[in-house]
C-alpha cells in the first residue's frame, strides 16, 4: 500500500511540475533523496537569495529536506525512483538541470529531448576516473570541480578520449563549507595524551570487498571496545542496501555497550565533529574528515575501489590514492589497532589544514561562485 502511494504522489508531482509555465522552473535542482541534501542545500539557498531565477527542487525521496525548504522563488516535487521520474526527465523543460548523479543519459536517467544545459556538482572529494564508471560525465555540459584534481582528470578524459571539452567551474566543495562552519560550534580537545580515550568513527566505503563487507569491520570494533575507546559505526547506505546481515552482526554483538553508537545515516554531521580519528577504506568521507576538521584518519589496506577499469589510460594517480599517507595511517589489518592510534597523534592540524587548502577550491565560497556562474549560463 505504501508502495501505491508513493506511486500516485510521484505522479502527481510529475503532472505538477510539467504543468508549470517555463518561466516559472529557469534553474531546477534534482536530488536522489536526503544523502543528495548535503551537496546540494548550500547552492540552493545561494540560488534563491543571490539571484532572481525561478527554481524548481525534484528529489526521489519523500524524506528529502530539500523538498521542505520554503521561498516565494521555489517549488519542490516529489517525482520517486521508477519511470515517473525517468519520465519527467527525458521531458523537461528548465535552462539548467542542476545535479550530484553520475552516469547522466547511460542509464534509465536520460538527457532531456528539449535544450537543457545540465551541471554536475560533486558529492565526493575523490577523483574522477577510478571509483565512477567509465563515462560516467561525457553528458554534462558543465562539471563543477571540487579542487584542481578534477580539473586535470576532466581534460585527459577529454583528450585520450577525443570528446568535446566542457566548461569546468573551479567551484570548490559546498559539503565541506558545510563541515568547516559547524565545527566552530564543537569544542576541540587540547589534549595531547596519546592514552586517552578516543572516539573513533568507522565510516568505510561500499563494496563486496569493502571494510564492513569482508568482515573485518566486526574485528575491528571488537578490538576497540576491548582497549577502552568509543566506536561510531557509520554504514554506507549502500552497505545498508547490499550487506545489511554484516551489519546487523555488529549492532546485534554491542548495541547494551554504551561504548558503541549505531548512526545509520551518512546525511548527518554530528558524528564526525564529535569523533578524534575515522577509521575508512576508500570512501571520500576520509578526505572530508581530514580537510574540514583536520583530524587524521586510519586507512584500512584493503583492495582498492575499482569501478572503471580503464582508469590507469588517464596516467593520473586518483587523489585517494596519493592523498593517505599524507592524511593518514594505512593500517593492513594485522597489527594492533593501538599501535596505529598512536601513529595517528603525530598527523600535525597545521598540516591537515595546508592541504586542504591545497586541494579544495574556494573555501568558504563555493556558493558566490556557484551563483556566479548561474549569471554565465
Amino acid at each position: 500500500m505504501n508502495n501505491i502511494r508513493q506511486g500516485l504522489k510521484a505522479i502527481s508531482g510529475a503532472i505538477g511540475f510539467n504543468c508549470l509555465p517555463k518561466d516559472q522552473c529557469q534553474i531546477t535542482f534534482y536530488s536522489e533523496g536526503k544523502n543528495d541534501w548535503p551537496h546540494l542545500h548550500n547552492l540552493l539557498v545561494a540560488t534563491l537569495e543571490r539571484t532572481d531565477k525561478s527554481v524548481c527542487y525534484l528529489s526521489s525521496s519523500l524524506d528529502d529536506p530539500g523538498l521542505m525548504v520554503e521561498h516565494p522563488q521555489l517549488k519542490t516535487f516529489f517525482i520517486g525512483m521508477g519511470f515517473v521520474r525517468d519520465y519527467v526527465f527525458q521531458a523537461i523543460e528548465t535552462h539548467i538541470m542542476v545535479m550530484t548523479m553520475p552516469d547522466l543519459n547511460n542509464f534509465q536517467v536520460k538527457r532531456s529531448r528539449n535544450p537543457v544545459h545540465y551541471v554536475y556538482v560533486p558529492h565526493s572529494l575523490v577523483s574522477l576516473h577510478m571509483i565512477y564508471r567509465h563515462g560516467a560525465f561525457d553528458h554534462y555540459d558543465t562539471i563543477c570541480c571540487a579542487g584542481p584534481h578534477h580539473v586535470r582528470e576532466i581534460r585527459a578524459i577529454e583528450k585520450k578520449y577525443h570528446l568535446p571539452e566542457k566548461n569546468l567551474v573551479e567551484l570548490g566543495y559546498p559539503r565541506l563549507d558545510s563541515l568547516i562552519e559547524q565545527a566552530k560550534k564543537y569544542p576541540q580537545s587540547e589534549s595531547e595524551n596519546k592514552y586517552q580515550q578516543k572516539k573513533i568513527l568507522i565510516a568505510p566505503s561500499w563494496g563486496p570487498k569493502g571494510l564492513i563487507e569482508s568482515g573485518l569491520g566486526h574485528r575491528l570494533v571488537n578490538e576497540l571496545i576491548e582497549i577502552d575507546h568509543e566506536v561510531i559505526l557509520r554504514p554506507h547506505p549502500q552497505t545498508m542496501k547490499f550487506a545489511s546481515n554484516q551489519v546487523k552482526k555488529i549492532v546485534h554483538l554491542h548495541k547494551e555497550n554504551p561504548r558503541f553508537t549505531f548512526e545509520n545515516c551518512v546525511a548527518g554531521q554530528e558524528s564526525l565533529h564529535q569523533s578524534d580519528i575515522m577509521v575508512s577504506d576508500w570512501s571520500g568521507a576520509a578526505l572530508e574528515f581530514a580537510f574540514a576538521l583536520n583530524k587524521p584518519v586510519i586507512f584500512c589496506d584493503i583492495s582498492q575501489k575499482v569501478n572503471n577499469p580503464h582508469y590507469q589510460d588517464m596516467n593520473l594517480e586518483p587523489l585517494e590514492v596519493s592523498i593517505r599517507q599524507m592524511i593518514g595511517v594505512i593500517w593492513d589489518g594485522q597489527s594492533l589497532i593501538a599501535e596505529i592510534i598512536e601513529l595517528c597523534e603525530q598527523k600535525s592540524k597545521n598540516d591537515l589544514l595546508e592541504l586542504s587548502h591545497q586541494y579544495v577550491f574556494n573555501q568558504g565560497h563555493a556558493d558566490e561562485v556557484f551563483t556566479q556562474f548561474l549569471r554565465t549560463v
